[in-house]
C-alpha cells in the first residue's frame, strides 16, 4: 500500500489514456479582430514598444549582429534574477524544459508532488520519456508540502535523481512553497531540484541559489510580459556536471550542448526565432528599469487587490496561505456561469479572463494579474464582473 501522510499519499507510476485528437475545417484569419485586454493566465499584454521591436529588418543568426543580440538577453536575464547561473533562452515553450530537465538530469527515478493540471503534466511527461515517476499526490487547491516530500525521500529505498515541483499551479492558484522544499533539499545533494515557475518567474522573486534550486524554467508570455514563443531556465554548475556525468541527455534542450555553444560563439546551437528575441530584448530593459523587486511588490499589491475582491464576492479556491502572487483563482460559490460571465465581460468589456480549468471550469475563474498590469487595470476587469454578473 502507499505511503500516507497528511492531504497526501504518494502513489506509483500510471498509464495515461490514449487521447484523441480531432481534425477541424479550417477557420480563415481575418484582419478585423476587436482588440482585447488580456487578463489570462498567459498570454499576457505586451507593450507597444516591445512588439514594434520584432519588426526590426532580419538579418542571420549566425552573424554578430546575433551574437549581441542573444548575450545581451542572456546576460540581462542573469541581471534581473539575480543569479550565478547559466541561462539558456530557446525558441519554445517552457514544456520543452519539463522534458530537458527530465533527459539531462533523470536516470531512472523522480518524485513529483502533483496538485493540480499542471504538475500531473509534468508527471506525465516524465513517465513518457520512460522515467520511473513517483507522486506525492494533494487534491486540487491544496499545496505541496516539504514535509511530505522529506517523507518520501526518507522511505524510497532507490532514492530519486529529481524532484520536480511546480512553482505556481495555475489551474488552482496555488503558489507552492518552494523555498522551504528547496531548504529541505539542501539535505539531499544527490538529488536535483527541478522547479516549473512558468507562470510566475519574473512576478514573483525566488532566490534561486539561496534555495538549492538546479533548474528553473518559464515561457516569456507569462509574468515576462513578452510573445509567446521563448523558453528561459536557469542551470547549476550541479546540473551541469549531473548532466556530463549521465552521458545522455536531450539533444534540443541539453545543458551542455547549449552552454557549451554559448560560451564558444554566443548564440544558439539552433535557429532561434530572433524577432521574439529582439522583444525580449526591449522588454527585459524595461524589467531590470524596474527591478525585480519592484515587480514583484507590485505582482504582490495586485494579488492583495484580487484576493481581497474575491473574499467580498466569492471566495478563494487554493489553500489559505498559499494563493499565487500571478493567478488568481475565484471559488464559484455564487453559482454563476462562468463560461457566459467570461463571454459577456469580452462582448461587452472587450476584457478577457478564464473559466476554471478542466474539471473544475464552472467551479471557478482565474484572474491572470501579471506583467504590466497594475492594481488600476484590476479593478476595471473586477468592476466589468460585477456588472456582468450583478454582484
Amino acid at each position: 500500500m502507499p505511503a500516507r501522510y497528511q492531504n497526501a499519499h504518494i502513489c506509483p507510476p500510471r498509464d495515461t489514456p490514449h487521447q484523441v485528437s480531432s481534425v477541424t475545417e479550417k477557420h480563415e484569419y481575418r484582419d478585423d479582430y476587436p482588440d482585447k485586454t488580456l487578463y489570462l493566465p498567459g498570454p499576457t499584454e505586451v507593450r507597444e514598444d516591445v512588439i514594434e521591436a520584432m519588426a526590426e529588418p532580419m538579418f542571420g543568426h549566425r552573424m554578430d549582429r546575433m551574437t549581441d543580440l542573444y548575450t545581451t538577453i542572456v546576460e540581462d536575464t542573469k541581471e534581473f534574477l539575480d543569479t550565478d547561473q547559466d541561462v539558456i533562452i530557446l525558441t519554445a515553450s517552457g514544456t520543452e524544459f519539463w522534458e530537458a530537465t527530465t533527459l539531462n538530469l533523470v536516470e531512472d527515478r523522480m518524485l513529483v508532488p502533483t496538485s493540480g493540471a499542471f504538475s500531473e503534466r509534468q508527471a506525465n511527461v516524465a513517465e513518457r520519456l520512460g522515467t520511473n515517476v513517483d507522486r506525492i499526490e494533494y487534491e486540487w487547491g491544496r499545496a505541496v508540502k516539504p514535509e511530505d516530500v522529506r517523507t518520501a525521500l526518507e522511505q524510497s529505498d532507490e532514492g530519486y535523481d529529481a524532484v520536480g515541483v511546480v512553482m505556481n499551479e495555475t489551474s488552482t492558484g496555488v503558489r507552492n512553497p518552494i523555498e522551504g522544499i528547496g531548504d529541505m533539499l539542501g539535505g539531499y545533494p544527490d538529488t536535483s531540484f527541478v522547479v516549473d515557475a512558468i507562470s510566475c518567474l519574473g512576478g514573483d522573486y525566488i532566490d534561486i541559489e539561496g534555495h538549492n534550486i538546479d533548474a528553473i524554467f518559464t515561457s516569456t508570455q507569462k509574468a515576462f510580459a513578452m510573445p509567446p514563443g521563448l523558453a528561459v531556465c536557469t542551470v547549476s554548475d550541479d546540473a551541469y556536471k549531473r548532466e556530463t556525468e549521465k552521458g545522455n541527455s536531450s539533444w534540443y534542450g541539453g545543458f551542455r550542448r547549449c552552454l557549451d555553444y554559448y560560451d564558444r560563439k554566443g548564440q544558439t546551437h539552433s535557429t532561434p526565432a530572433i524577432p521574439i528575441m529582439l522583444a525580449y530584448r526591449r522588454q527585459m530593459k524595461h524589467m531590470l528599469d524596474e527591478s525585480h523587486e519592484a515587480r514583484d511588490q507590485r505582482h504582490h499589491e495586485m494579488a492583495e487587490y484580487a484576493r481581497e475582491w474575491a473574499r467580498e464576492h466569492f471566495a478563494l479556491y487554493p489553500e489559505t496561505g498559499y494563493e499565487s502572487q500571478t493567478v488568481t483563482c475565484v471559488e464559484n460559490t455564487r453559482g454563476i456561469d462562468v463560461a457566459e460571465t467570461v463571454a459577456t465581460v469580452s462582448e461587452e468589456y472587450d476584457m478577457v479572463f478564464s473559466s476554471g480549468y478542466g474539471d473544475i471550469g464552472e467551479e471557478s475563474f482565474r484572474i491572470g494579474h501579471m506583467g504590466e498590469h497594475d492594481i488600476g487595470s484590476i479593478r476595471a476587469l473586477t468592476d466589468a464582473i460585477e456588472d456582468v454578473a450583478g454582484l
